[in-house]
């Protein structure tokens, strides 16, 4: 089944006109918060749409309308739809009641709030983040679950939200909405090092990407990255290495360590980013040429070769440019014996 319609989120004093579905019994959208729209009658077009379905359900007569993005929408095996997605910032006429739901002018820094298709959190941060013209696919499982996301063209990571003992909470979203939100989800982290007659070891530190969405330039784990979506750790631990560094490793090459958490929120690129993650962390300890890596160029601009106990010391006092946790490391440290429970 193809069906073509408009949405549309009209602004005014910083807020977005919502509509609450609460009215019908059987709407595919039940108890979701969603903008005001429809499906195309015979020979409209996009705009003739936008311009009837607003002015039913809201009163509203729209003066002034941007065409943001085009979504497509594919649900299931057997719906298929396209949707105009606007914006509008002008419009004359006085409210009425909406026999589709309830409206309400929401504050924009509370959407994030309400009860949302996970799609509808994507496009939402494509709005506040884009100006230009987007296509954004969405595909839904028959459980309402978002199990793929592409970006003009592009797919999009998809990360299982997890709870704090790690069991997946049923809920996926997508990489950007994660960090605006800051929902906890699993990342896996390996840790490479070679013996020397220093500290006893050397650890491995690539260098971050200055395009990175966090933490560009500074010097970060050997490898580390999210867990897609319908993913576990270790085979997540085995990919990292081999599209980070070309490190083509197996399940018997990595050790273990144990989990951590970490948390931070910061500024980069002029917004807000927050993590929350449960790190699976991982050792390597076979012999590793960094001068015969491959560096994959969006991630890691370089690595390096630093003393254990000197870079210990470098996270402490923050002489490094570094997005390690100290805690993180001691958990290395301690499992190759350099530190103990006594000299942390």
């Amino acid at each position: 089944m193809r069906k073509e319609s408009t949405l549309c989120y009209i602004e005014q004093d910083n807020k977005y006109l919502m509509l609450h579905r609460v009215v019908k019994k059987n709407d595919v959208n039940k108890d979701k918060w969603i903008g005001v729209g429809g499906h195309f009658e015979h020979g409209e077009s996009p705009e003739e749409c936008l311009l009837r379905e607003v002015k039913e359900e809201t009163g509203y007569t729209l003066t002034s309308w941007k065409y943001r993005g085009i979504v497509t929408f594919v649900y299931g095996e057997d719906v298929i739809e396209y949707m105009s997605l606007y914006t509008a910032d002008a419009f004359t006429g006085e409210p009425i009641e909406c026999d589709e739901g309830v409206l309400e002018w929401v504050e924009k820094d509370r959407i994030g709030e309400l009860n949302l298709w996970e799609g509808d959190r994507v496009f939402f941060r494509l709005l506040d983040e884009r100006e230009d013209f987007f296509s954004l696919k969405l595909v839904y499982n028959k459980s309402d679950v978002l199990e793929y996301a592409a970006l003009d063209g592009i797919p999009m990571e998809l990360f299982d939200v997890i709870n704090p003992d790690g069991s997946k909470t049923g809920v996926v979203k997508e990489r950007g909405v994660a960090h605006r939100e800051g929902a906890l989800h699993a990342t896996v982290h390996t840790w490479i090092v070679r013996k020397n007659d220093k500290s006893g070891y050397d650890v491995l530190l690539q260098k971050r990407s200055l395009c990175k969405d966090s933490n560009p330039g500074s010097y970060d784990i050997s490898s580390a990255g999210h867990v897609d979506a319908g993913d576990e750790t270790l085979e997540s631990a085995l990919r990292e290495l081999w599209e980070e560094l070309g490190i083509e490793a197996t399940e018997d090459d990595l050790t273990e360590v144990g989990v951590h958490r970490g948390q931070f929120e910061a500024v980069f690129h002029g917004r807000l980013f927050k993590d929350n993650e449960l790190s699976t962390v991982y050792l390597y300890q076979k012999p590793v040429d960094i001068t015969t890596l491959t560096l994959q160029e969006s991630e890691v601009s370089e690595v390096i070769w630093m003393d254990f106990s000197e870079c210990r010391e470098k996270i402490k006092n923050k002489s490094l440019p570094n997005c390690i946790y100290l805690e993180e490391f001691d958990m290395i440290g301690e499992k190759l014996g350099i530190l103990s429970e006594k000299n942390i």
